[in-house]
């Protein structure tokens, strides 16, 4: 790993490669040029908006991260993309319904720019989805090396230096890891042969790797998170990330369950609901891709608690996470939440949670995070899993050995302690103890 002024510098464009040119792309596509032009700010960017203090308190150095490290422009990126459906990314904005037209009108030509190439797509592995946009190949490797071709074809014409993909497609159905997973060997074989323990975003995820193109993965899938791409992204040093993108309800429960634990306070159960209708809420109404989602969602709670640790507290709660799928509230997802909570003298208390988000509006700043991060994590020499980045993920990617941090505020100050690691500047710890000794 490179720190400092050894870091790679950004230079020329990035291109931005998208599976998936939905809700979620096209509102990362048009927020990125609506910014550029001036018309909108970045809200929800960690890497565009937000500060990082450096040395002690008394120093006042806070400056915005994106003037602390070395990360691409948002102005330097450019963007491509894959879909089962040929709409441009006007049209399929238009039709996903995220942003006004009036809105979308103000960076027309840019989204028209954006076609989507042929996609890799089984509907075996998304039952609700079907469309006419596909790739044909004799055998899941010939449609690896096809999506190779798209990227080479897309950084010859666009003139980018370097690439990034980040996975906005559907949630597939549940899958396990099983034996074709295991190497980088089984699993190129299992390509050959087809194998039907490889879904098509692990097609996407074994083409970026094996290119050396860092690779995010933003649905629940396990897509890259198995031991034959974790070993070929050593291979080939490329930064890994992945998975889900943490938005609505989950977010809550990394913000909310902490403040639990941190001030020990019981929980007796937890029952979550989610309303939606979009494409995401069609597609997780078959039980298959829910099952997916739900084992997503479900291991937050467990891994912020302890309840091994805290077996009075946490080790007899009720959880339960529902999902249904309602078209008239499209992108505008509501998730409700009631949490039977207990304190002092074991006396019962509730919480009840209704947040009324727009999934894409809080995913679209995770994407360009996610996007200049990677990159930046490539330059610095970096490989293989970015646990730095569990910031924005339900289920964040680490070793076997290790159990992942769902905290929110843990996850943080992880992100933010890894820049200043790449810049050598001084960890924090925030103990304050330093200041009162004399």
């Amino acid at each position: 790993m490179r720190v400092g002024n050894q870091i790679e510098k950004p230079e020329g464009k990035l291109g931005v490669l998208l599976p998936g040119l939905g809700a979620v792309s096209t509102t990362v596509v048009a927020g990125t040029h609506l910014i550029n032009k001036g018309l909108a700010h970045p809200f929800g960017s960690l890497t565009q908006m937000q500060t990082i203090r450096l040395g002690k308190r008394t120093e006042h150095r806070q400056p915005l991260i994106k003037d602390f490290i070395p990360l691409a422009h948002m102005k330097d990126l450019v963007f491509g993309g894959w879909d089962i459906f040929t709409d441009n990314a006007h049209q399929a904005a238009m039709k996903a319904g995220v942003l006004p037209q009036e809105t979308l009108e103000k960076v027309r030509p840019e989204l028209e720019a954006v076609k989507p190439w042929k996609a890799v797509f089984d509907q075996r592995y998304v039952k609700k989805l079907s469309g006419p946009n596909v790739k044909q190949g004799k055998n899941k490797m010939e449609l690896a090396e096809a999506v190779m071709r798209d990227m080479e074809q897309f950084q010859k014409e666009t003139g980018a230096k370097r690439l990034v993909m980040v996975w906005c497609g559907s949630t597939e159905i549940y899958l396990q890891k099983t034996a074709v997973h295991d190497t980088i060997e089984t699993f190129e074989k299992g390509l050959k042969e087809n194998s039907p323990e490889i879904p098509s975003s692990m097609i996407y995820a074994y083409a970026a790797v094996k290119m050396g193109i860092p690779y995010a993965n933003g649905a629940p899938n396990l897509s890259g998170d198995i031991p034959a791409m974790l070993e070929l992204s050593q291979k080939t040093k490329t930064p890994v990330a992945g998975k889900d993108f943490k938005t609505g309800q989950t977010l809550m429960k990394t913000i909310i369950a902490p403040g639990l634990k941190a001030r020990m306070l019981g929980l007796q159960g937890w029952f979550s609901a989610n309303i939606l209708g979009n494409r995401d809420g069609e597609v997780l109404d078959d039980p298959d891709s829910f099952k997916t989602k739900e084992v997503s969602k479900m291991s937050v709670l467990d891994n912020i608690l302890e309840p091994n640790l805290y077996p009075n507290l946490y080790g007899n709660y009720y959880h339960k996470v529902r999902i249904h799928y309602y078209p008239p509230r499209g992108d505008a997802k509501e998730g409700w939440d009631n949490i039977d909570i207990f304190g002092w003298l074991g006396l019962p208390m509730q919480m009840k949670v209704d947040f009324l988000c727009r999934d894409s509006i809080l995913a679209a700043p995770i994407v360009l995070d996610l996007i200049l991060f990677l990159d930046l994590a490539k330059r610095a020499g970096m490989k293989g899993i970015q646990e730095w980045l569990s910031f924005y993920w339900k289920s964040p990617m680490c070793l076997p050995e290790l159990q992942p941090e769902h905290d929110l505020f843990i996850q943080h100050m992880k992100l933010k302690n890894t820049l200043r690691i790449l810049m050598n500047e001084e960890l924090i710890d925030h103990s304050g103890l330093d200041y009162y000794e004399k």
